[in-house]
């Protein structure tokens, strides 16, 4: 049993055991004046039971339930008369409570004050920003790679090869898309089957991912590649060095991936790396595709958050219900838990967000850790078109980076305004909502400005510039 210990100036509640009773009728209860009482979930609802435990002279209501539960809400009418407070328990712990203080136990209610601004926003916006500007510079690198004279010789230097994939078709776009729609209504309903794959996935891919961050960031510093030849073949040490310990790092995280104490800042060294490599790896042809993908993204963003739960039958939003896992609540109302019941089997939890623990919540020695999380989708989205803009950048031969420096600037404007909000309205926000307008529409000012915008909207190689100076092809 989890043991929470907080220091703190409350009243102490003598604990009467009652769990062999429901408590939903009055007269059956002898009087229960100064006590806490825990009683067993039943037919009747938490408030019903709150208003009986009050006529009692209780002065605290736990309520023990074999089944998983979420925080216990009330109707109005009912909650004005309730002058006590309830709190949910597992019927495992209080058996498990009663055999180590037979002697009777005693109950302190403590309620930690949590500020609205956590410091972990900073971190997570730090991170974010950071990932976007590497994954797009990485990406204008290895295109400068391919269009200098002599480029037959990147994939030695390790800065481009052919694993590259390039989007330039519309219905492309479309069906990346009706995938995207279609694997998290799978999710939603087929979680608990599909989160193994999706991890498996997730350590192969964010090994691999990894390797080539890792590999190219020695290349760059030239570091020596250490080959050993044997017989006709040659064996990269280096290569077999780096691989290793990619391996044993993502073996590690999905051996280890529910202790939350720690696990967290390997899943985010693992995102960033693989955000990374999806930017440098995965390339947009031209602006136009940049529209019609961070568009129909931005649809389905608003979509899943704010109109599923008017569809689900629990009021869910289908993606927080799958980012979080189906403990999570999935209404985007932070004040909402779930208490896990005796036999429920804790539901994994996709790797696909990034995560960093609330200082705040460390700081008051809260027994369940609180995190702030960002999608890895709010990354990678608008961090395509960043990587466009300094694709472009290179190919219009701009030396200053415009088009990259100015993108990722709305790239982070845009998220402190998603920061902003979430503050202000208490609930999680869709990021694209406000990440896909401040990229777009900077761009395409830049674009306008600069009277660049026909290029930049068909975006090809052919026109960069042989030199400086030298007029467009």
């Amino acid at each position: 049993m989890t043991v929470c210990v907080c220091v703190c100036a409350q009243v102490a509640y003598p604990l009467l055991n009652l769990t062999s009773s429901q408590l939903c009728v009055r007269g059956q209860q002898d009087s229960l004046e100064g006590q806490a009482v825990v009683v067993t979930r039943g037919s009747c609802d938490f408030g019903q039971k709150a208003l009986v435990a009050q006529d009692l002279g209780a002065s605290v209501l736990l309520i023990a339930s074999i089944k998983s539960m979420l925080t216990p809400t009330v109707n109005n009418s009912v909650f004005s008369k309730m002058k006590i407070p309830v709190a949910l328990v597992r019927h495992r712990d209080v058996l498990d409570a009663l055999q180590v203080f037979p002697q009777g136990m005693e109950v302190r209610l403590y309620a930690p004050p949590l500020p609205p601004f956590d410091a972990s926003i900073i971190v997570m916006f730090l991170i974010a920003v950071f990932t976007v500007m590497m994954g797009g510079f990485w990406s204008g690198a290895a295109e400068k790679l391919k269009q200098a004279p002599g480029s037959e010789c990147d994939a030695a230097q390790g800065l481009s090869d052919s694993s590259e994939v390039s989007l330039y078709s519309p219905l492309k776009v479309l069906l990346f898309v009706a995938m995207m729609c279609v694997m998290l209504v799978l999710m939603y309903f087929f979680y608990r089957w599909l989160v193994y794959v999706i991890i498996v996935i997730f350590c192969l891919a964010s090994a691999s991912a990894l390797y080539n961050c890792l590999d190219s960031l020695m290349t760059a510093l030239g570091c020596s590649t250490l080959s050993v030849s044997c017989g006709e073949r040659s064996v990269s040490v280096r290569s077999l060095l780096i691989a290793a310990f990619c391996i044993t790092l993502s073996v590690i995280w999905g051996v280890y991936r529910n202790d939350d104490r720690w696990i967290w800042i390997l899943q985010d060294l693992l995102g960033i790396a693989f955000c990374l490599n999806f930017l440098k790896t995965i390339s947009l042809s031209n602006f136009k595709i940049c529209v019609i993908l961070l568009s129909l993204l931005l649809l389905y963003d608003v979509f899943f958050v704010f109109i599923t739960p008017f569809l689900t039958p629990n009021g869910e939003s289908i993606m927080v219900q799958v980012a979080l896992g189906p403990g999570a609540g999935g209404k985007g109302d932070s004040n909402v838990v779930e208490v896990p019941g005796d036999q429920t089997t804790s539901y994994e939890k996709l790797p696909v967000v990034m995560r960093i623990p609330q200082f705040s919540a460390l700081a008051q020695n809260l027994c369940m850790m609180q995190f702030s999380i960002l999608g890895y989708g709010d990354i990678i989205i608008p961090g395509l078109l960043v990587a466009y803009c300094h694709r472009f950048d290179v190919w219009m031969g701009n030396s200053r980076r415009v088009y990259f420096i100015s993108c990722t600037v709305a790239y982070a404007v845009g998220l402190l305004l998603t920061f902003v909000v979430m503050l202000l309205s208490q609930m999680g926000q869709p990021a694209l909502l406000y990440l896909v307008p401040c990229t777009l529409l900077t761009s395409s000012v830049l674009a306008g400005v600069r009277k660049e915008f026909t290029h930049f909207w068909s975006g090809s190689g052919t026109y960069q510039r042989e030199t400086p100076d030298a007029p467009l092809d």
